[in-house]
């Protein structure tokens, strides 16, 4: 009896071995896709706070042309189409990138009249590097995001001196109520652009 209960126990233990071992291995996978997710996830972080901040740089970036715009009778004009550069915004998008511990890989600045966008892709600087997923420390996250830069005021401007100058506009916006903007004494552009322009991320 003793020697059969000690040849099964010896035979028990190579089960309880690879038993041991399966369950080290689902705990290490199990590990790397959580670790995979909080790469996801941190690389969507990274994407929306860039593309947020190179859109607000964009609108930043139209002072000069709407301001000018408007003694000139060309504020239709400039929301049918106007010129943006993608310099300075997607500097702000890698800072930003940068910040959440990401790069910003690709940025385009895409002008649409009243409505900009910006999509950003970023790639996470740390890898999944997991023992048991072959590649896996190469294996970085990419995610994207896009935000709009969108004018949502309707406009009509007025002439005092009928010397067919507009010398007030007047704006009444989504959110904000009422803009006024004498274009010989703008306010601070950091105040109006805030009301005239909402900035925003979109689903695409």
């Amino acid at each position: 009896m003793i020697g059969r209960r000690r040849r099964d126990s010896g035979q028990a233990f190579p089960i309880y071995v690879v038993m041991v071992a399966g369950l080290l291995f689902l705990a290490v996978a199990f590990f790397a896709v959580g670790k995979a997710a909080a790469l996801r996830n941190g690389a969507q972080g990274a994407a929306d706070a860039a593309a947020l901040a190179a859109a607000r740089q964009v609108r930043e970036d139209l002072e000069s042309q709407f301001l000018a715009a408007l003694p000139e009778r060309l504020l239709p004009v400039f929301l049918a189409g106007h010129g943006v550069s993608p310099g300075m915004p997607c500097a702000e998008a890698q800072r930003l990138a940068t910040a959440n511990k990401a790069d910003a890989i690709d940025c385009q600045v895409r002008p649409g009249g009243s409505r900009d966008m910006v999509t950003v892709k970023t790639e996470s600087r740390k890898t999944v590097d997991s023992p048991v997923i072959p590649g896996s420390n190469k294996t970085t996250a990419r995610q994207h995001a896009t935000a709009v830069i969108q004018f949502r005021c309707s406009w009509h401007s007025a002439d005092f001196n009928d010397d067919s100058v507009e010398d007030i506009y007047f704006f009444s916006c989504d959110k904000g109520g009422m803009v006024e903007i004498r274009p010989s004494s703008p306010p601070p552009w950091s105040e109006v652009s805030k009301i005239l322009f909402d900035v925003h991320l979109i689903d695409d």
